[in-house]
């Protein structure tokens, strides 16, 4: 896509995206680093510009270009970059996709795509399979992918609003700091401390990637409901906006009862519309002590994200996300060997004998930004909370919000550590599993949007 065709020069675009007239059409990166790709043209597409082709294909990297073969093994074309372009509304299917890239639910899958496909040769000499499509199509896809597409409307409303707003507000801030401060991950300037945070990368050859690190894109592989299609049809072109800006507007799975603050998982500003709210009607005080901590999340409060109902879960997540039940409040217990090598694997360090993990400072839904290790050879204060959540599973642990209870030995050296966490994502702006269950209860798309991103307002703009 041509941004300035959208958003003007970088210098002179207004903030609310003014030459932003119609609907834009994406670029997503579906497969990344393949040395073959393969799959199905599900009906005639048009091979660049050139000749129809249809069935079963397979590309990979000869002399510098791309090889398209057909079923039969008889090459097709080769070319620097290969678009198959649908006709007759014809689909594509891609085999192999990873899904839940590094996450617990990491998988792969044969998905299938409306839209044109395009194979492009990378710096690295790898494949990348990249999906254009326009937006509108795009979000019917996301709220099914996100979540089931059987989940109540209004909620798909405002899943359908917070994603576009989310996605053409990262567009928007390509090449620079999201919010007027420096976006790259990296270490803090101490010896005793690692401080990391992670923004979405600005991607060269596409504009968002498919995967939970963007959003979940996953074609029409996952049946789009009619739902999903009025989802995105009712809402066609509206905008969370905050302060004549489109609003950055991220969402998690489960804030576990309270949301967080936007500066105690990214850069260190405040977003006023990005602020930690109670997910209830009941406002909870944020959490501002250890003990506050422990009661909170040992406990069990009425949240609408503090569902058990296998029903309601069955109707508002997909499949795969329904195999993690203990989302709102879970337990990890490690022996201390384990932790070690876990620790020792993510961060190259040898701690040494694991002695404490120990909270240094805690966001207001409990979520703990800065953790000091401790053990007989080094101390290091890590943070923020992904990198927490990294270092301390082999995949990620659900949250950072968690307390940790230790059993020693008769010398004192701890034998295991048990993390009793709440929630599951970073917490800041929507909780999908809350605003779902809003939605059953009758709130409707912009009250729920209203009650998690506080002063934003709807606007139109295409």
């Amino acid at each position: 896509m041509d941004r300035h065709q959208y958003f003007g020069q970088a210098d002179t675009c207004p903030a609310i995206y003014r030459a932003m007239k119609e609907e834009p059409t994406l670029r997503v990166g579906i497969l990344q680093g393949y040395s073959e790709v393969a799959g199905r043209l599900n009906g005639p597409f048009l091979i660049n510009d050139a000749r129809s082709l249809s069935g079963r294909f397979s590309a990979h990297v000869r002399e510098g270009r791309i090889l398209l073969a057909d079923a039969g093994g008889r090459d097709i074309i080769h070319d620097k970059e290969i678009r198959c372009t649908p006709l007759d509304n014809s689909t594509f299917t891609l085999l192999d996709v990873t899904i839940g890239v590094h996450f617990h639910w990491e998988r792969k899958q044969e998905q299938t795509f409306r839209g044109e496909l395009r194979l492009i040769l990378d710096e690295n000499g790898t494949l990348t399979a990249v999906n254009r499509i326009p937006l509108e199509d795009y979000l019917s896809s996301v709220i099914s992918s996100e979540m089931s597409a059987e989940a109540a409307l209004e909620f798909l409303k405002a899943h359908a609003i917070a994603s576009r707003s989310w996605l053409m507000s990262m567009l928007g801030s390509v090449g620079k700091a999201r919010h007027a401060e420096n976006g790259s991950p990296g270490p803090a300037l101490q010896t005793k401390e690692f401080i990391r945070y992670y923004h979405r990368v600005d991607h060269t050859l596409f504009d968002v990637c498919a995967d939970d690190h963007c959003q979940r894109y996953q074609g029409i592989t996952r049946l789009i409901s009619e739902n999903a299609r009025q989802a995105v049809e009712r809402t066609r072109g509206l905008f969370l906006v905050y302060n004549n800006e489109i609003c950055d507007a991220r969402y998690h799975k489960a804030c576990g009862g309270l949301t967080d603050s936007f500066a105690n998982t990214w850069e260190n500003v405040t977003v006023p519309y990005l602020t930690s709210v109670s997910d209830s009607a009941i406002p909870y005080d944020p959490i501002r002590t250890e003990d506050e901590a422990g009661q909170w999340i040992l406990g069990d409060p009425e949240a609408y994200c503090n569902t058990k109902d296998s029903n309601t879960l069955r109707r508002i997540l997909p499949s795969f996300d329904q195999e993690t039940t203990d989302f709102f409040r879970w337990k990890v217990t490690y022996t201390r060997i384990e932790l070690e090598e876990i620790i020792r694997g993510k961060s190259g360090m040898d701690f040494g004998n694991l002695l404490r993990l120990t909270p240094i400072e805690r966001g207001p839904s409990g979520r703990i930004v800065r953790l000091q290790i401790t053990g007989s050879k080094r101390t290091l204060t890590i943070g923020k909370e992904l990198e927490i959540r990294r270092w301390l599973s082999r995949s990620h642990l659900y949250s950072s919000a968690f307390v940790v209870c230790v059993e020693n030995d008769a010398s004192g050296l701890p034998v295991s550590f048990v993390l009793q966490g709440a929630g599951w994502g970073h917490g800041v702006g929507l909780c999908q599993i809350g605003a779902a269950i809003m939605a059953l209860k009758g709130f409707t798309a912009e009250s729920i949007l209203k009650h998690y991103f506080r002063g934003a307002e709807l606007q139109k703009l295409y």
